[in-house]
């Protein structure tokens, strides 16, 4: 599965007043063969997958697809019209997207650190993490921000490493990777509370300090532990029956009516049906799915613990869960 949409998290973090937009041409510079035939509906993927995320796509037709499409090949026409059909959903349902995401995991992110593929797998473990500047913390809130992750950051000025500290301070758990002459976040008020094979927690004012005593080799397993670390039960999103979808919790439009949170799921794969099971953070009693394809349905909920529970029915490329 190549999903590419934390690209548009990080520069939506790194540049705030710059629209983050993809595009490339499908040529051998980026790695299309000659003779390659991408799939014809790759590129609805791409514009989707940039406008959940919160920007937008360049689209630049494959040489043997513009040569089809102009023969007239039905397969060839019938993504093209789906293109456009879907085109035209995403515009009139522009306010659904560009929404902040949920800040349960918040990871923060530099221009140049190898933080890429840490967000990357914690988008592809369907954590939903938020992204934000690591020169520009947001600021502590313990309650919704239950894990900072500050791993692979370059050693902070005095006031941003302050910033960052605040988080574990106020209730937060803050994880970091920093060890030795380079471990920045020690502070004399750290209590050792118990050690692992990879990493020390220690307390901090009302919260804690995830201290790994390497750099991270591993971006898929860490992002597991991340999840752990906030526990199942309160992570932002979770799937099931779904491996080929990623799922992001957002907020809602302001103003919107009938609209407390909503839960984008981009399908990579072939179509599913059968019942794919997804579950919101939060408490809401209603919950609308709204595709491109196909009219608004109404989906049953269920509480499970903090969570929402929905099931559903069946995901071509896009599906956006309204909760009320």
């Amino acid at each position: 599965m190549d999903a590419n949409g934390y690209w548009i998290g990080i520069l939506r973090a790194l540049y705030p007043k710059r629209p983050a937009v993809f595009g490339y041409l499908p040529d051998e510079k980026a790695g299309v063969k000659p003779e390659a035939l991408l799939p014809y509906d790759s590129l609805e993927l791409a514009l989707i997958e940039a406008w959940v995320n919160g920007g937008n796509y360049l689209l630049a037709l494959e040489p043997r697809y513009h040569a089809r499409l102009l023969r007239g090949d039905a397969k060839a026409l019938r993504a093209w019209r789906q293109l456009g059909h879907t085109a035209r959903w995403l515009v009139g349902h522009v306010t659904l997207f560009r929404q902040a995401t949920f800040p349960t995991i918040t990871l923060l992110v530099e221009a140049d650190a190898g933080l890429a593929e840490i967000g990357n797998l914690l988008y592809r473990h369907n954590a939903s993490p938020a992204l934000a500047s690591a020169t520009d913390p947001p600021s502590p809130d313990p309650l919704r921000r239950l894990a900072l992750v500050a791993v692979s950051i370059h050693p902070p000025d005095a006031e941003t490493r302050r910033r960052i500290l605040s988080h574990a301070e106020a209730g937060t758990s803050l994880i970091v990777d920093a060890p030795g002459e380079n471990a920045w976040w020690r502070d004399p008020q750290l209590k050792l509370v118990r050690s692992q094979e990879d990493r020390d927690f220690y307390a901090l004012g009302r919260g804690q300090v995830v201290a790994y005593r390497e750099p991270i080799l591993d971006p898929s397993e860490f992002a597991l532990d991340v999840i752990d670390i906030v526990a199942q039960k309160r992570r932002a999103a979770r799937l099931w029956n779904a491996p080929t979808v990623i799922a992001l919790a957002t907020s809602c439009p302001q103003g919107a009516s009938h609209c407390q949170a909503l839960l984008h799921l981009i399908n990579y794969g072939s179509d599913l049906s059968g019942g794919l099971l997804a579950a919101i953070q939060g408490s809401y009693s209603r919950a609308v799915l709204l595709r491109p394809e196909a009219v608004p349905l109404s989906l049953p909920t269920a509480r499970r613990g903090t969570t929402t529970e929905v099931t559903i029915p069946e995901l071509r490329r896009l599906g956006v869960v309204v909760f009320g």
